[in-house]
């Protein structure tokens, strides 16, 4: 099967960035349905890429050797592994509450999506010196805490919203919005950092991403129509969104993700030169930035995709 039958954005050489597909893109679950994705994403996006990348993509030894840059994308690769776990099972609850066959296949394949992105962080870690017999207590070891902290209080949050109230459209907008809409925008900051340090841990980002474009329009797509239908739903979303931020100012992601940046900072320092002048962003090369930079551009986007995502649903009061 050639490229040209499969949608752009879901084609690796064509589908735009993520931060570009989710503010422009429109797509919806009646045409992101199941038999969409058993061409796009097997056929497509993954085509020879099962892992995350292709077998010749490896990362540099600067990065599976033990240092600064080794330490932060492990880290990195172990939090997200966990993340991706616990959206995957939250996603199962999405699947059974699903008011149609839309839905319920959609869900299906982001389920199957979220659960893959775990397999392929978990299996970079191989690459980058964990023994396979070592995999889970190395995971532990490098990202109990922040589970604890970071993901265990929005599991919560979701679980309670969608196993205890059973609400479908309220877990779809925890998921759209406050986990995916703040998350995806630091993986595609993590696609850029490690594009030349490791192309390998990028590509896996960059993978990630194509999926990650369709979450974020089809669930935005499936809140906007539900409110057309049901206008009165509005106020209780609007106060579910405000209980989420209010969640998220509680939680140290601003630490977490400063750890891992000075760690990167420690990297540059060391092995700048191999950056030449790529840049992070148009008119930004990487080596100059600095750990705050990074996490401001990071937040900055999350922001701008927010604001995008929410005046689409009609939820434009929630910011």
């Amino acid at each position: 099967m050639t490229s040209a039958h499969i949608p752009v954005e879901a084609d690796w050489d064509q589908a735009p960035s993520l931060m570009e597909g989710a503010l422009n893109l429109e797509l919806s679950a009646a045409t992101c349905d199941l038999s969409y994705w058993l061409n796009a994403v097997p056929q497509g996006t993954l085509r020879g890429r099962v892992l995350g990348h292709s077998d010749s993509v490896r990362p540099l030894d600067v990065v599976r050797q033990e240092g600064p840059l080794n330490t932060a994308l492990k880290q990195e690769l172990a939090f997200r592994s966990l993340a991706e776990e616990k959206a995957t099972r939250a996603i199962g609850h999405l699947v059974a509450l699903a008011p149609d066959n839309d839905c319920m296949e959609f869900y299906a394949t982001q389920l199957i999506d979220e659960a893959r992105h775990a397999m392929v962080f978990r299996s970079h870690l191989l690459q980058l010196g964990t023994a396979e017999r070592e995999l889970s207590a190395e995971i532990d070891r490098l990202a109990a805490d922040d589970r604890d902290a970071i993901l265990v209080p929005l599991e919560d949050f979701g679980l309670r919203v969608l196993r205890d109230e059973r609400d479908f459209i309220g877990g779809v907008l925890i998921l759209t919005v406050l986990v995916e809409g703040v998350l995806a925008p630091a993986a595609e900051l993590s696609e850029r950092k490690w594009r030349v340090f490791d192309p390998a841990a990028a590509d896996i980002e960059r993978g990630a991403g194509i999926d990650e474009i369709r979450h974020l329009t089809v669930g935005s797509s499936i809140l906007r129509e539900h409110l057309r239908r049901r206008p009165q739903d509005k106020p209780r979303l609007l106060e579910l969104m405000a209980e989420g931020y209010k969640l998220w100012g509680r939680l140290p992601t601003s630490e977490q993700l400063l750890r891992r940046e000075n760690l990167f900072q420690q990297g540059i320092q060391e092995h700048g030169h191999l950056l030449g002048d790529y840049e992070a962003w148009p008119g930004r090369r990487l080596k100059d930035t600095t750990p705050q930079e990074r996490m401001e551009t990071g937040q900055d986007w999350a922001h701008r995709m927010q604001r995008t995502r929410l005046a689409f649903m009609g939820l434009e009061e929630a910011v």
